[in-house]
């Protein structure tokens, strides 16, 4: 059987430590039976000796990766997409259990960063390991090729590096590192697996110090280091300079520092240094002296409970303080203030954004124009050295360290000729090949030929496709030349094939007026000319909800026509998403919120990213999902009755789910809180498919002869009995002091719009009652003081306030 048939039935994770555990469950959530092996404790604890147990005993044997596992099922955020998922997952210890991994058919060894441990653990495993299953290691800086000293052929034909980042479930880097004894298509294999099955962004990596994410990566933040003194910089201006602003995560700098460890930052950096000694940036990888002095005071970070930030509760409620470098101790977090960052906040575009942070005449543009010169020289001359081409570099960063665009991408909105020139003026020297291309005409590392991206491949001096980009979606792509219509909150795309892609582009992808108008109106043009239509798109998140601004603006003027019209505008929405003459699919992923939640409920199908955050979260803001959210609930619950069937607690399970504003954790826990549908709705492991994967779904119900479904007239409510039912619960939630009289008040209407109302007896009634009944209940909320208080502050601390 070729490497590409074979089906993966079972893998033996060699290792139960931080990243042992994760991977472990990462392949449990994909399906996959999960062997987890590791060493057997060779002294007993208090416990167990109280207990009369002995070494020989198998809770002692398993108890290092008994306690390993169930510390990473505990642990937040969740490694398993649904607890349910660790079923997969059989422990057992090496001396017993090792025998075992004849069965599997991927083993992988993820225990210390030893090589004569990792070493002997292998020749171990040539004991028991069938020929031609697939053996890798998960090292994050050891050479790959000296762990196969004296092993078999087939060993090394079969083995290779696979380096995960932590969190596995979340972080969508897989490096592929193989050896030169390594068959080509067991990385072939190995690099299509991670892509389709694991959800990974895989990307081939030579076998050189810290692979390329984390090469990179740590050279940024030693450059970091090195401009904050240079510049006279604070760990807080450096963080707000070096998160969202510029399209990096949160975290930032010194918040990743933290959550990684110092620790390892240290050991990286020194490793690059004694195995790196051709790198013409060596002397920057020198730790500074505040770091090792942070080392030595265990100011590691989380690990110890402080590092570059700290949690103060000397005055009774939890304080952030910031570390110092300069004095080594700890304040108050200063705000920081740059005259380019105002100018640019406002700017949603990531690309414009950029373009104007460089051009600042203060501090912070010196920053940025210092340390992305560093960056784009330094990057430049890893080339051909840890990769052959640039947009592994670029996949790598995006994915293992989360950054929006990759540094060729960024130097591409730049200009490479125009920073060429900069980059000399300032005394950084991009490679030779960079020049090369920027000889060319209309030089670029990229660009797209007829809706496939290309990327410079420096050995050929041209433009090549991208290997695995045939046949994917990406907006950018098509969006400069296949843009049918657009407004000033939504694009509509051709994506061929008669299929058009509607993509919201607000801040945070927020549905208003425009979004709405604009999910009609392509609805109306896909049913003139097209088979259907995808509503999705490429941005952080899916959509964070209604636009929260707009409500409480009208709420505050006490606009109530306007709030009613708004309200329609978007049941009329949900209602045509539902009620088209072409099949509407919706791709949503990461966070899906409120209305966003509500598109999703009316869809003919939801193509869900596995990533997928999403809920009717209206009750927290003080009013109840009226975009068709609580009528839709309602019709499942009446579809969910059975004859003769106790009734009342189907409808309290959506009920609850609602009243208490449960926001799936991933798309597989969308299924059990009834927001993704068994059987109708699918998950993609892949966010970066999920736009091929839902053309393709809208294809399969065009194929089929959709017809538009029949507007329902059939939804059972249950009146009165129902209503007083679920009344008595909220008002012993109130006297219990679990609930405030507003929460009271919310799921009051809530209530009784679920149960149709304050009706003698359970009946029949249509969609539309149900809308009218929300509608209603949703504007005698709004105008509120408590819910006007809630509003506000979302808008302005970015969560509601409990009253």
């Amino acid at each position: 059987m070729s490497l590409q048939n074979r089906s993966l039935k079972k893998v033996a994770i060699l290792g139960s430590g931080v990243m042992g555990s994760r991977i472990a469950c990462h392949f449990a959530n994909i399906g996959i039976e999960v062997l987890l092996l590791d060493i057997a404790p060779n002294k007993l604890t208090d416990e167990e000796t109280a207990k009369g147990l002995t070494l020989d005993n198998p809770k002692v044997k398993n108890r290092i990766v008994n306690d390993a596992l169930q510390s990473t099922i505990k642990a937040n955020p969740a490694a398993l997409y649904h607890p349910s998922k660790a079923a997969r997952i059989k422990t057992g210890n090496f001396t017993d259990d090792l025998a075992a991994i004849a069965t599997c058919d991927w083993i992988m060894e993820v225990v210390v960063e030893n090589l004569a441990i990792k070493q002997s653990l292998f020749a171990q495993v040539e004991n028991f390991r069938k020929p031609g299953t697939l053996i890798t290691s998960n090292t994050s800086g050891i050479p790959i090729h000296l762990m196969l000293d004296q092993r078999s052929a087939d060993f090394k034909a079969h083995f290779c590096g696979t380096h995960f980042f932590n969190p596995p479930r979340y972080l969508r880097l897989l490096e592929i590192i193989p050896t030169p004894f390594t068959k080509p298509e067991v990385v072939e294999f190995l690099l299509q697996y991670g892509d389709v099955y694991l959800g990974k962004t895989t990307v081939l990596c030579k076998d050189t110090p810290a692979f390329i994410a984390n090469r990179i990566g740590v050279y940024g933040i030693m450059s970091t280091f090195y401009w904050m003194n240079k510049l006279d910089l604070s760990v807080d201006e450096i963080d707000v300079l070096t998160g969202p602003i510029c399209g990096r995560p949160k975290s930032a700098t010194f918040r990743t520092c933290d959550v990684v460890g110092l620790d390892t930052l240290i050991k990286v950096a020194n490793g690059l240094i004694e195995n790196c000694k051709s790198d013409e940036q060596i002397d920057l990888f020198k730790v500074p002296d505040f770091v090792n002095d942070m080392a030595t005071r265990k100011w590691i970070g989380d690990k110890t409970g402080q590092g570059f930030y700290k949690k103060d509760k000397s005055s009774g409620k939890t304080e952030i303080l910031t570390l110092n470098p300069k004095t080594m101790e700890y304040q108050a977090k200063q705000r920081s203030k740059f005259a380019s960052l105002d100018v640019a906040k406002p700017i949603d575009n990531l690309k414009e954004r950029l373009k104007v942070l460089v051009k600042g005449t203060d501090k912070a543009a010196d920053f940025y124009r210092n340390s992305f010169y560093g960056l784009f020289a330094y990057i430049s001359h890893r080339i051909p050295e840890i990769a052959d081409h640039p947009y592994q570099i670029d996949d790598a960063m995006k994915a293992g360290f989360g950054w929006e665009l990759g540094p060729f991408e960024i130097w591409d909105v730049l200009g490479i000729k125009a920073t060429l020139a900069a980059m000399e003026k300032a005394n950084f020297k991009a490679a030779d090949w960079v020049y090369a291309l920027a000889a060319q005409e209309n030089a670029s590392f990229y660009s797209v030929a007829d809706t496939t991206r290309t990327c410079y491949e420096p050995t050929a001096k041209a433009q090549q496709i991208i290997p695995n980009s045939n046949g994917l979606i990406l907006l950018d792509n098509f969006r400069s030349t296949k843009t049918v219509w657009k407004n000033s909150g939504v694009n509509l795309i051709d994506i061929g094939d008669d299929v058009l892609n509607l993509e919201f582009n607000t801040k945070m992808n927020s549905m208003g007026g425009e979004v709405l108008s604009g999910i009609m109106k392509s609805i109306e043009i896909a049913e003139k000319n097209y088979r259907g239509l995808v509503i999705g798109n490429e941005a952080l998140n899916f959509s964070a909800g209604a636009n929260v601004a707009m409500m409480f603006m009208l709420a505050m003027e006490q606009e109530y026509d306007e709030l009613d019209m708004a309200v329609r505008m978007f049941q009329q929405a949900t209602m045509r998403i539902r009620y088209s003459s072409i099949p509407v699919v919706l791709a949503p992923h990461d966070l899906t919120l409120g209305g966003a939640c509500e598109c999703c409920l009316h869809a003919d199908k939801v193509i869900a990213a596995a990533e997928t955050y999403v809920g009717l979260v209206e009750v927290g803001v003080g009013i109840i999902p009226a975009g068709g959210g609580t009528k839709e609930f309602t019709v499942r619950a009446s579809d969910e009755y059975f004859e003769g069937d106790v009734q009342l607690p189907t409808l309290q399970h959506r009920f609850l789910t609602i009243a208490q504003a449960k926001v799936a954790t991933s798309a597989h826990e969308a299924f059990e809180l009834g927001i993704l549908r068994k059987g109708k709705d699918e998950i993609i492991l892949n966010k970066s498919r999920q736009l091929t994967a839902a053309k393709k779904a809208v294809l399969e119900l065009a194929d089929q002869g959709y017809v538009m479904p029949v507007k329902r007239k059939d939804i059972k409510v249950l009146g009165r009995t129902a209503l007083g039912a679920m009344l008595t619960g909220a008002n012993a939630m109130r006297l219990g002091n679990y609930i405030s009289d507003h929460d009271l008040l919310i799921v009051q209407k809530l209530a009784y719009v679920m149960c149709g109302g304050d009706l003698s007896t359970g009946t029949t009634v249509s969609e539309q009652y149900l809308l009218d009944l929300e509608r209603e209940a949703f504007l005698s909320l709004v105008g509120t003081k408590k819910t006007l208080e809630r509003l506000q502050s979302v808008l302005t601390k970015g969560k509601p306030v409990r009253n």
